[in-house]
C-alpha cells in the first residue's frame, strides 16, 4: 500500500500578495456597529424631547365654515392638569398646499386636562382640509 501525504502549496514570494492568516477580525465592525447605534439612540432621544412630549397631544375634532378666505377648526388638546398650549393650526387647499396658518394659544379651565378648542384660519384660497400642526407647553 503506498501513502500520499498532502502538503502545502508552495507559492513564490512576492508574486500573489500578502497571504492571510486564516484569522479574521471582527473588531472593526463591532466598533463600528456600536458607533452606529450610539448615534441613532442619540438621535432618538433627541428627537423625541424635540418632537414628542406626550403631555401635548392635539387631536383635530373637524373642520368647518369653509369660505375662501378662512376655515374654522374644532380641535382638543390633551395638556397637564390646568396647563396651556400653544398650538400651529394649517389649512390645505385640496392639492396639499398651504393656503393659511394660524398659532394660538389654549388654556385648560381649572384643572381640566382637555381642552376643547375651536379657531378660525384666514386663508388665502379656498381650503380643502384643516390640521393641528403641533401643540407645546405655554411658555
Amino acid at each position: 500500500m503506498s501513502e500520499t501525504r498532502a502538503t502545502a502549496p508552495v507559492f513564490p514570494p512576492g508574486r500573489y500578495g500578502r497571504r492571510r492568516d486564516g484569522r479574521r477580525r471582527l473588531a472593526g465592525p463591532i466598533i463600528f456597529a456600536a458607533v452606529i447605534a450610539v448615534a441613532a439612540v442619540a438621535l432618538s432621544f433627541r428627537l423625541y424631547s424635540q418632537y414628542g412630549d406626550p403631555d401635548y397631544d392635539a387631536q383635530i375634532v373637524r373642520w368647518t365654515d369653509v369660505t375662501p378666505t378662512q376655515v374654522t377648526l374644532d380641535f382638543t388638546v390633551q395638556v397637564p392638569p390646568g396647563g396651556a398650549a400653544i398650538c400651529g393650526l394649517r389649512a390645505r387647499d385640496y392639492a396639499g398646499a398651504t393656503v393659511g396658518t394660524r398659532t394660538v394659544t389654549v388654556q385648560a379651565v381649572g384643572d381640566e386636562r382637555t381642552i376643547k378648542a375651536s379657531e378660525i384660519v384666514p386663508t388665502t384660497a379656498q381650503a380643502f382640509v384643516g390640521d393641528v400642526l403641533n401643540c407645546r407647553a405655554a411658555s
